[in-house]
Parts: structure tokens; C-alpha cells; sequence
């Protein structure tokens, strides 16, 4: 049966699967926080991969210490510029912070970013983590930068979308093991859910989508992206 990996969701596997119209498959996926709460929630979740941390919002929360014994990744993490330009110097310490935890314990990085590309670059460079763009939004250059530093390029319903021509052109030249699917549930729901509460299971529309794209089956491009995924978040685990 084919297998889809959803590296990105934001809720647990217990909401179980609703009727669809698409064909069954195998699902994975990770659990991701950000916050305590998501933290909470992807602890909870019945999944083997989960990814902990402190995002760009979190610099004046409290933030509880996090075991990482058994955790994928640190995430979700980064800058977001799009709401709250003014706090730049409080997100970049606090993304650079988290990425000396993730080299620290030897961990990959789950990194959100927005509208912050140059300041994600810089603290890309500053800190040498490695690990996963989530969702990724931005352009060409950007994207062949995020590559030049070794990062899997992950992939959400705004591919999908009318407007993320940008975003395509970018899902078009990512090396076959440098990319990954996603849904970022509950939101960012794929054509041709769009307004529905996403649910990890749309990651299939996501793949479908990135299949057809780059000229494949969609039975290729899901065992690419499984191994890819199994790769970068299974040799985290200790």
C-alpha cells in the first residue's frame, strides 16, 4: 500500500481519518510544538517522530524545560516578520538560541521563516544546524541558498495555491532527496480543501500535487519522500 509522510502537524492522530476521495494509504507523520501547549499536544500525540521547541513568538513566555531523550527535532522554530517586525532582535536571539540547543544535542532543526529571509540566512550561518524548512514560501534564490546549506525544503498546501507561482518554480528543481510533504495542520489546507480545517491526511492532495509537478508517479515521489523523511528524523533519535 503506498505510504505518505507528513513531517508537520499540529495535532494528534486520535481525530482519526474522515471519509475522502482519495484512494487509502499508509500514513505517517510528526507531531510538532512550538509553544508549551503545542508541546503538550505533540507529546500526546501516537506518534514515534515529535519535534519540541520555542518559536519565534515565545521570547517573553515562559518556556519550561523540554527532555529531548527519544525526540526528533527541535521545532518548530524561527522568524516571522509578517505580524511583528519590531521584536527582529528578540526572534533572531531566540532562533539562534534554539539552534545551538538542536547542535548541542545533535538534533535537527523543524525552522519556520517569513518574510525574515536574509535574518533566517544569517543565523542559518551563524549557528550550523541542520535539519527542515517547513512550509516553505519563499523564491528561487532563497530556496538555492536554504540548499547551499544542506536543508530539506518541506512542502504545504500553498503549493497548491493560485498565487504561489514562486513557490512551484522552487518545488521544480529541489534534489529528489532534499524534499519533503507536509500539511502544517491544522491549517494551510491543499487545493481542493482549501477553507477546511486541514488534517494530516490531506497530505496526500500535497503529494499528488508535487508528483504531477515534477513529472512523476505519485508512487515515486512518496517512497522518495518517505526515505527522506525517515532519514533526517530516525538518525536524531537517541
Amino acid at each position: 500500500m503506498l505510504t505518505l509522510f507528513d513531517t508537520h502537524a499540529h495535532f494528534p492522530s486520535e481525530l482519526g481519518r474522515e471519509s475522502s476521495d482519495f484512494p487509502p494509504f499508509e500514513l505517517e507523520f510528526m507531531a510538532v510544538g512550538g509553544s508549551q501547549e503545542l508541546n503538550a499536544s505533540a507529546l500526546a500525540a501516537s506518534t514515534p517522530y515529535k519535534a519540541l521547541g520555542y518559536d519565534r513568538d515565545q521570547f517573553d513566555s515562559d518556556r519550561a524545560p523540554i527532555d529531548y531523550a527519544n525526540i526528533s527535532a527541535v521545532g518548530e522554530i524561527g522568524l516571522d516578520y509578517h505580524y511583528s517586525p519590531e521584536t527582529r532582535t528578540r526572534q533572531i536571539a531566540l532562533f539562534e538560541e534554539q539552534l545551538q540547543l538542536a547542535c548541542d544535542l545533535g538534533k535537527p532543526v523543524v525552522v519556520h521563516t517569513r518574510e525574515a529571509d536574509d535574518d533566517t540566512l544569517g543565523c542559518l550561518r551563524n549557528v550550523r544546524a541542520r535539519g527542515i524548512i517547513h512550509s516553505f514560501t519563499g523564491g528561487p534564490d532563497f530556496c538555492r541558498s536554504l540548499l547551499d546549506l544542506g536543508f530539506m525544503i518541506s512542502y504545504s498546501g500553498i503549493v497548491t495555491f493560485r498565487a504561489a507561482d514562486n513557490v512551484r518554480e522552487t518545488a521544480r528543481f529541489v534534489p529528489d532527496d532534499r524534499i519533503l510533504t507536509e500539511t502544517d495542520s491544522p491549517y494551510l489546507a491543499p487545493v481542493p480543501l482549501r477553507g477546511k480545517p486541514n488534517r494530516p491526511e490531506y497530505v496526500y492532495h500535497v503529494a499528488k500535487f508535487l508528483a504531477d509537478l515534477r513529472g512523476t508517479s505519485l508512487e515515486a515521489f512518496a517512497a522518495i519522500t518517505v526515505r527522506n523523511a525517515r532519514h533526517t528524523l530516525c538518525s536524531s533519535q537517541s
